[in-house]
């Protein structure tokens, strides 16, 4: 049994969720999203909250029922509330700057990196002096920013010895011990 697509979707108030056909749409005070939804489930709202309810109990539909239930959640929190990611660089010489959506990363590499972030997302890049040069990722759309922030990550992935690289603010790292010398 889902567990997940069971539970109800709580409506916040500002947030319109509206059906056509098997696209959902959500509009709220952020911005305006759109699902398309297996055409098996059904999506009824009343009284605030939204619930999807599946056909049968085939393993197909048991598995849609908890995925498009937790994507139109996510729409409702994006547009309500937006998601933010944040991420640092850590190592020496690393720095950051951004202007407008094309960021510009100086990773230890004989070229700095350009990378264009989509309109849908707004950046914010800082420097301060005894903290490590951080990146700020704020939208609605959960799923864009997750894969923006795994595509920057790439760029210099951490390295478990000296804990280098991009990583996620508040990432636990789990490190190596080096060589050791011989005697």
């Amino acid at each position: 049994m889902s567990r997940i697509g069971l539970s109800p979707i709580t409506i916040p108030s500002g947030v319109t969720l509206n059906v056509n056909g098997n696209v959902v749409n959500c509009k709220g005070p952020k911005g305006e999203l759109s699902q398309a939804i297996d055409p098996d489930l059904t999506l009824t709202i009343e009284d605030g909250t939204a619930n999807l309810a599946r056909p049968t109990d085939q393993k197909r539909h048991k598995s849609m029922h908890g995925l498009y239930r937790s994507l139109i959640d996510n729409m409702v929190v994006g547009v309500s509330e937006g998601y933010t990611k944040e991420l640092e660089l850590v190592g020496v010489g690393y720095r950051v700057a951004n202007t407008g959506n094309l960021i510009e990363f100086t990773l230890g590499y004989s070229h700095p990196i350009y990378f264009y972030v989509p309109d849908e997302i707004k950046v914010e890049t800082a420097m301060e002096k005894g903290k490590p040069p951080s990146i700020k990722l704020t939208g609605i759309d959960k799923q864009l920013i997750g894969q923006i922030a795994a595509k920057i990550r790439t760029f210099r992935k951490v390295e478990p010895y000296k804990g280098k690289g991009v990583r996620f603010k508040g990432e636990v790292i789990r490190r190596k011990a080096g060589k050791t010398a011989a005697k």
